[in-house]
């Protein structure tokens, strides 16, 4: 189905949406919801609902389900996803530290939530305005109360939240640091970079080896380090990050070697782009994002690994999830590259850009299998997948996928247990060809050139991650 005829079928082309209410079985509405709950049964493969917004990035759900925070690159909207087929708008935060010298914070790409509270930080890119983050209390999903805030020098790609310390991936810093910004004070109180473990890595050309990503769990933080590979930090003590081990990446002297590191960052092998683990932290995964730079078949899309890291000492590559088939995979082409995902309840819930959103069952994590796909490579181009109490959500980004692209939020059903995998397109040539093409850059994404087990599980995990 074409975007504009499903906004037309589910009335959702305005961003209200309209009223109502699904009840969610073991998790109580909201206080404070204003609306009635009514019978709502979601099915299909398709998406539920949509809701339009001015841009949209990274999304990540409360630990009940019921609500998505979403970035908007002029700051966050918090929406209501009680009822899947009808999302609708609570509340929108602007003007980031606008208060502050040079003017509020640009180009908002990243958030993380930590119980009740909810970190927002940038700029991804360099961009004029305040460079740094703000901490809401999210308790009151209609209005978001900021509780903290900090100026930080340099751009701020991705970040993570443990209800006190954000983690931050210092981007315009020398060495592009890990930094750990304590939210009750404001100050910086801990660094770690590649240097750290290894002076040499100094050598190697430092754009094959920014820090992407971090992910925070259980006193450990994960970090993707592009062409440097994925490593594990102890942060129980935030002020001193230890190095607990490396999970993969080529060596300094590989990467020193290069001669043309413009092409070896955009290309596989290596780009190390997102970086996640499972709830009890035995699985990891890392999703690297690449394209054909030149269009001579070097190059393409990369996919999803995943890593069995029981034991740090020996991490097992497990499996990789391969990426959807592109007619097109220069950088202004069809983008089917993995990008930001959960690992959650015995699945995986994947975003792929212009190769739309998957959903894999993790059961037997070396044999990975896709119980439900769907993609319109020419009105979507999705930056996340995130789990949510009665379905799950992905947002869909213009940043890479053209004017066509009308950026938001959409809900999809989150499937049953399934034989065998199903997968569906918005129509029969959108998984081939597409007529509008975005811009696409180099490794700092393109942007820059339902079982009651696995239920428990989820919310385990949100609520293991807010302590």
């Amino acid at each position: 189905m074409d975007r504009r005829a499903f906004l037309h079928s589910v009335g959702l082309a305005g961003v209200g949406a309209g009223l109502g209410s699904q009840t969610v079985s073991g998790h109580p509405l909201p206080e404070g919801d204003d609306r009635t709950p009514v019978a709502e049964t979601p099915t299909g493969d398709g998406p539920l609902g949509f809701l339009a917004l001015s841009a949209t990035y990274e999304a990540v759900t409360s630990p009940d389900g019921h609500t998505a925070y979403a970035a908007t690159g002029d700051g966050l909207a918090v929406v209501d996803i009680v009822a899947p087929t009808r999302p609708r708008l609570l509340a929108r935060r602007t003007d980031l530290l606008g208060d502050s010298e040079g003017g509020p914070i640009g180009r908002v790409q990243d958030l993380a939530v930590s119980g009740t509270r909810l970190l927002v930080a940038g700029p991804a890119h360099p961009a004029e305005g305040a460079h740094g983050l703000v901490v809401f209390d999210v308790s009151d999903r209609q209005s978001p109360a900021r509780t903290g805030s900090a100026l930080v020098e340099t751009t701020i790609h991705n970040c993570d939240f443990d209800g006190r310390y954000a983690y931050l991936t210092g981007n315009g810093r020398e060495g592009s640091p890990l930094l750990v910004v304590d939210t009750r004070t404001g100050r910086e109180v801990g660094t770690w970079r590649l240097t750290d473990a290894d002076e040499r890595w100094a050598e190697a050309p430092a754009t094959l080896r920014p820090l992407h990503d971090v992910w925070v769990q259980d006193g450990r933080a994960y970090l993707a380090y592009w062409d440097a590979g994925t490593w594990v930090l102890d942060v129980s003590d935030p002020t001193t990050p230890e190095l607990l081990a490396r999970v993969r990446g080529r060596s300094p002297a590989e990467l020193a070697a290069i001669e043309d590191p413009d092409t070896e960052r955009s290309e596989p092998p290596g780009n190390d782009h997102f970086v996640t683990v499972d709830e009890d932290a035995g699985l990891l995964g890392v999703g690297a994002e690449s394209w054909d730079l030149a269009g001579d078949g070097s190059g393409g899309p990369s996919g999803l690994a995943l890593y069995d890291i029981a034991d740090l000492s020996a991490p097992t590559h497990l499996a990789t999830i391969d990426p959807p088939p592109t007619s097109d995979p220069t950088p202004g082409g069809v983008l089917t590259t993995a990008h930001n995902f959960e690992l959650v309840g015995g699945r995986c819930y994947s975003a792929w850009y212009n190769g739309g959103v998957r959903v894999h069952d993790l059961s037997d994590p070396a044999n990975p299998r896709e119980i439900a796909a769907w993609r319109d490579a020419d009105d979507t181009a999705f930056w996340t997948a995130q789990r949510a109490s009665d379905c799950f959500v992905a947002t869909s980004t213009n940043a890479v996928g053209g004017a066509e692209v009308q950026p938001g939020l959409y809900t999809f059903p989150d499937p049953a247990d399934a034989a065998t995998p199903t997968a569906t397109t918005a129509s029969p040539a959108a998984s081939a060809e597409r007529t509008d093409t975005g811009a696409a850059g180099d490794g700092f994404g393109v942007l820059g050139a339902l079982s009651a087990l696995g239920l428990t599980a989820w919310y385990a995990r949100r609520d293991r991650r807010s302590r």
